[in-house]
């Protein structure tokens, strides 16, 4: 519970577990090596699909085991942020199961997806389209439900940190600031999540180009969003305990 004492926040942090840290980083990854990975693809270079099981598989674990947690333990924190459990929770475990997903895949189709035979320039991709599409439906899904989430930030001036936190606590005054920060990269990565299907069916380099930017972009500030709050989360632990 948070209480506002005379020598300002405290929070009980047994009953405010956080690690939205290692989830973000996993997420800015994962998006990332997603990026990677095609664009090796449509280049047509030789791919070390062992390597990029694992690869997919590590945040991909993170991501479902800490995703599955934050959805099922309703709410996670009974300090007043259950929206986190909707927010952070659920897309982290829906892109953890699709990355161990696409490991799986990697591991058991690796020769197929290592490299192109000579004689038929294209079929990798070809193939990838047919192993993707199916699950190309739900990632169109998650991309109408992050616009939701961004919405949602934007409508109730979410995602403010609090005057305690370094650095994002600067901002306090504002918090609309925060709130346009975090739901911009939600529609980032929703943008890349509803242009996918067409991608994936229609392998038109216009649109894989598409969700190459946005979740290349997406990924980058994740990753850096998710490293600097090893810094500023620490500090709010510190400065309210």
């Amino acid at each position: 519970m948070n209480v506002l004492a005379q020598d300002g926040l405290k929070i009980n942090w047994v009953e405010m577990p956080t690690y939205n840290t290692i989830m973000a980083l996993s997420a800015g990854v994962g998006l990332l090596l997603v990026v990677m990975f095609a664009r090796q693809l449509v280049q047509g270079r030789d791919v070390a699909t062992d390597g990029w099981a694992m690869a997919f598989a590590v945040p991909g674990i993170i991501l479902a085991l800490t995703g599955l947690h934050m959805t099922l333990t309703w709410p996670l924190a009974s300090g007043g942020f259950a929206f986190d459990n909707i927010i952070f929770g659920e897309p982290a475990l829906a892109f953890g199961v699709l990355m161990l997903g696409a490991a799986l895949v990697f591991w058991k189709r690796g020769p197929m997806l290592a490299a192109d035979p000579p004689a038929n320039p294209g079929h990798r991709l070809q193939l990838v389209r047919q192993l993707l599409g199916p699950s190309s439906v739900f990632v169109f899904a998650l991309g109408l439900s992050c616009f939701a989430i961004a919405a949602a930030g934007w409508t109730y001036t979410l995602f403010a940190a609090p005057p305690e936190e370094p650095i994002s606590g600067e901002f306090a005054d504002y918090p609309w600031l925060e709130a346009t920060f975090i739901s911009g990269l939600y529609v980032l990565v929703g943008i890349g999540a509803v242009v996918f299907p067409f991608a994936i069916r229609r392998l038109a380099r216009p649109l894989l180009l598409v969700v190459g930017i946005t979740w290349g972009l997406a990924g980058l500030v994740f990753l850096l969003f998710g490293a600097l709050n090893y810094f500023t989360h620490i500090g709010l632990i510190v400065n309210t305990q």
